[in-house]
């Protein structure tokens, strides 16, 4: 009776490794397509779209800088000095200026504008 209650486990599992063909297997690769579908559409409109969106806008404010705005660049926050073709030249509060790549820069704030809050 002991063998026979060690065997059970393995006859249990025994269907796991059987060999066959399951009811209907034209239909599965409809299946793997419409949750491959599925995915795609996911990932789109939840990832893809608002990534888009939220890379034009913040192109959007670098375009749009001036002398005399506020930028953010890699936690570093300074005036704009002077704008070049790929860099931007912000002076800092004790007078020292930098130079930094405009895609660096994080959020602009116009020269009169308060700072977003963080919620």
């Amino acid at each position: 009776m002991k063998k026979l209650l060690a065997l059970l486990p393995l006859l249990s599992t025994a269907s796991l490794f059987a060999q066959g063909t399951p009811q209907g297997g034209g239909s599965n690769w409809i299946q793997t397509l419409i949750f491959a579908l599925v995915g795609i559409i996911f990932f789109y409109f939840i990832l893809w779209r608002p990534e888009k969106r939220r890379r034009q806008a913040l192109e959007k404010q670098r375009e749009s800088m001036k002398h005399g705005d506020k930028v953010t660049a890699m936690g570093i926050v300074g005036t704009i000095d002077k704008i070049q073709d790929r860099t931007v030249i912000l002076k800092m509060v004790d007078g020292s200026k930098i130079e930094v790549l405009k895609g660096a820069i994080s959020e602009v704030m116009a020269a009169g504008e308060e700072p977003k809050e963080a919620k």
